[in-house]
């Protein structure tokens, strides 16, 4: 698409300066504030950080500098090494924190008050501060203390009970996989520190944002809460679908060529589309029954069941399975409806449209390997203050020497120190 170089544009957070101290439950905030420019500064215990040990590895060597999972969440930060848990690393720490905008992090509740870390102790060094916590339950509440991982968040949160198959006898509720609660907990942590930001600049004032993946969730159950709330009705689980009160027939057609599409909107609600169909359908002489006027005064009326409806089915069913997958996804796209084909994630690397004209999956260098590497890109384009990578996610410990020695001063005696005692 037409704009300027991106390169030479300011980026609309580079005045931000965050310490990240969240582990896996938290560590997609820092990486949404650190591509739009701010300059995010993981604090990572000796060990490295905890997605650092988690798999998969790049060419399947368990190494802390190869974890993938690592390295999507990771771009555009730095990394140091503090244990903070030190008298020492406590006090670096908080030197660091006299210069920061935002801290975030995901320690069980009440951990880093222990250290003298919380956030009453760090806003009486910086009253501008904006801590982001991001934890399983919140900070407070009869919950706040119990373990949490994206799989019991899922659960209790509600999206799971929605989840699942309504083809399998008794099938149980299912869990999608990609750590879906962890993120969706995270861009509630963004939103919430981006709100603190702009808070904090019009008073001067920080402040702390207490995000509960808990309630992140239990605002993306769709029908479900409101369905109980007023009806006291529980939505049954659907294959690859909506939940819904009552059945719905399947969404999901299998092409002429062996492939999955997503059928959204058969019939078709409107009568215009469901004439542009019948017609398209004509034109592969396969509409026979289909234009009798019965059905157009039926879609008019909103009809979703009975026979006629089990016709017009069985018609479009056998229509997509007369044509390759490409054939009914951009026919029916071109005449407004909603289809698509299921893709692989490995398919859309291929996709021209992320490729070639959003530019969706940009190369990212890593000079140690001598390679580079296409990453899932920007979620959004921006004009004026583009999104951008500008480095791969850190190595363990690659920014020690200019956090301690270049900007805090510490000498190279000290750092050896440092060191030596297992504070850095």
């Amino acid at each position: 698409m037409s704009m300027s170089n991106p390169q030479v544009q300011p980026m609309a957070l580079e005045d931000l300066v965050v310490l990240d101290l969240a582990d896996e439950k938290g560590m997609y905030v820092g990486k949404m504030l650190a591509d739009m420019g701010a300059r995010v500064t993981l604090v990572e215990p000796l060990a490295g950080h905890p997605a650092r040990h988690i798999g998969p590895f790049y060419q399947d060597k368990p190494d802390y500098n190869n974890s993938l999972l690592f390295w999507y969440h990771s771009t555009n930060k730095e990394s140091i090494t503090l244990d903070i848990t030190t008298t020492k690393g406590a006090q670096l720490l908080k030197e660091m924190v006299k210069k920061a905008d935002v801290v975030l992090e995901s320690f069980q509740p009440g951990y880093l008050d222990s250290l003298g870390l919380g956030y009453e102790a760090l806003s009486a060094i910086n009253p501008r501060l904006i801590m982001t916590s991001v934890t399983p339950f919140g900070q407070t509440g009869p919950y706040r203390d119990l373990k949490g991982s994206d799989l019991v968040s899922m659960a209790m949160g509600g999206p799971m009970a929605s989840s699942g198959y309504d083809h399998i006898p008794d099938a149980p509720p299912m869990r999608c996989d990609g750590w879906i609660g962890y993120a969706t907990g995270c861009n509630f942590g963004a939103i919430g520190t981006m709100t603190a930001v702009v808070y904090r600049d019009m008073t001067g004032q920080g402040q702390w944002v207490d995000v509960s993946i808990h309630e992140a969730l239990s605002c993306t159950t769709e029908a479900a809460m409101p369905n109980w709330f007023f009806d006291r009705k529980v939505p049954i689980r659907q294959t690859g679908r909506h939940h819904g009160l009552t059945p719905t027939p399947s969404t999901q057609f299998v092409s002429a060529d062996g492939k999955l599409i997503n059928g959204f909107d058969i019939p078709p609600r409107s009568l215009d589309r469901w004439n542009r169909l019948v017609a398209w359908m004509d034109e592969k002489e396969m509409a026979e029954g289909l234009k009798d006027d019965k059905y157009r005064e039926l879609i008019t009326q909103g009809v979703r069941q009975g026979p006629e409806m089990d016709f017009l089915r069985e018609r479009i069913t056998a229509f997509i399975a007369s044509q390759t997958a490409d054939e009914i996804y951009h026919g029916g796209q071109k005449i407004r409806l909603a289809w698509a084909v299921i893709r692989s994630p490995e398919e859309n690397l291929d996709d021209e449209h992320f490729r070639d004209d959003r530019g969706f999956f940009p190369e990212v260098e890593h000079p140690e390997l001598q390679k580079s590497f296409a990453y899932p890109g920007a979620p959004a384009i921006f004009s004026r203050t583009p999104w951008r990578m500008r480095r791969r996610a850190p190595l363990l410990g690659e920014d020690n020497d200019k956090v301690f020695s270049e900007e805090m001063g510490l000498s190279r005696e000290e750092i050896v120190m440092l060191r030596e005692s297992r504070v850095v």
